[in-house]
């Protein structure tokens, strides 16, 4: 029993080390925090309201296509990068299939535009 014992205090000591490391970093950040916010730190920025409200209250629905479009947009470069590392291996179906999949999300894009979800005002 004792080799498996041994075995595993690696991970053990692993553990330990990042509870430490976790816990010494949690205490410097509440001993060196700046309890003094400058105000153009809490004022509205990026959402529009601000930051210290009603966590109920209603957003407008831009905020939404907004995130939804950079989800979107993250999500292909997810796909695009490794398609275009080994593109040089690539077979004729696997290009073409990336191209509508890039036509569909520019379609997708477009339509966006159109509505005017990149409207803020």
């Amino acid at each position: 029993m004792e080799p498996l014992l041994q075995e595993y205090l690696p991970i053990l000591v692993f553990a330990a080390m990042a509870s430490a490391l976790a816990l010494v970093l949690m205490l410097a950040a509440i001993v060196i925090a700046v309890r003094n916010p400058d105000p153009e730190k809490v004022s509205a920025y990026e959402c529009g309201f601000n930051a210290f409200d009603d966590a109920r209250m209603k957003f407008d629905v831009r905020f939404y296509l907004v995130s939804i479009l950079f989800i979107i947009f993250d999500l292909e470069m997810a796909f695009l990068f490794p398609w275009a590392v080994s593109f040089a291996g690539l077979s004729d179906p696997a290009f073409w299939s990336m191209i509508v999949f890039l036509i569909v999300l520019t379609i997708g894009f477009a339509y966006e535009w159109k509505k005017g979800a990149m409207e803020w005002a």
